[in-house]
């Protein structure tokens, strides 16, 4: 069953999306913009439904913290129908809107179309040794603990775990990842990697899964 994350100050919409939602879904509800920040870097979610007016962190700053780290879906709740703030939410990285007061069905058909076009990108999981990357969420995970990955992490982990036991110089690493001459920019790929070896080893300390030798690197076997 699929996970959606439901961050709404009201407690009256809240238990209404759960009694609609919950037969279909596994519906978490959180009632402002702290707590839902929370659970979202606690669960791998498949979907979120983002009201646009909530207590501590506003529907904005959510969503801007939200795609920081991850493309998941995110529809937002609006009692507007203001055509310019929508367009922004949109501009931001939500995937759609719907406005209230609002039909369940609608409602439902629009999770339905977000969660059909994320599905091939949910789908693209991989594994090596302990760890398990999701490169839809950004996150990589050893059973129940996970850390968030940066979009640049992301890259990374993805090129080294899809080719393990493959020599990258650091030279090749940079230009694939960041698409543009290496130069002098080492500092920049050890920084990355520095990140990616600390991420690792907190989810798994009892392998090593980056080795440098001399400028070039390797998944160990």
């Amino acid at each position: 069953m699929e996970k959606i994350l439901v961050i709404e100050d009201s407690s009256d919409m809240q238990e209404m999306l759960v009694n609609l939602l919950s037969p279909k879904y596994q519906i978490t509800s959180a009632y402002s913009g702290t707590e839902g920040l929370l659970l979202f870097n606690q669960v791998p979610f498949s979907l979120i439904i983002l009201d646009r007016m909530l207590p501590g962190k506003s529907g904005a700053e959510v969503l801007a913290a939200i795609r920081l780290t991850s493309q998941i879906p995110v529809i937002i709740l609006t009692a507007l129908d203001d055509a310019s703030e929508i367009a922004q939410f949109l501009l931001a990285g939500a995937n759609d809107y719907i406005t209230k007061p609002f039909n369940i069905d609608e409602l439902s058909a629009r999770i339905t179309v977000q969660l059909r076009n994320t599905a091939p990108q949910q789908s693209k999981v991989l594994t090596y040794r302990k760890i398990t990357l999701n490169s839809a969420q950004f996150i990589i995970s050893n059973g129940q603990h996970q850390c968030s990955l940066k979009k640049k992490e992301l890259a990374i982990i993805q090129l080294l775990f899809s080719h393990p036991n493959t020599i990258f110089t650091k030279e090749h690493l940079y230009e694939t990842i960041w698409n543009e001459p290496f130069l002098d920019n080492e500092n920049t790929i050890n920084v990355h990697l520095s990140n990616l070896r600390h991420k690792l080893n907190q989810l798994d300390p009892t392998h090593k899964y980056i080795e440098t030798i001399v400028s070039s690197l390797i998944i160990l076997p």
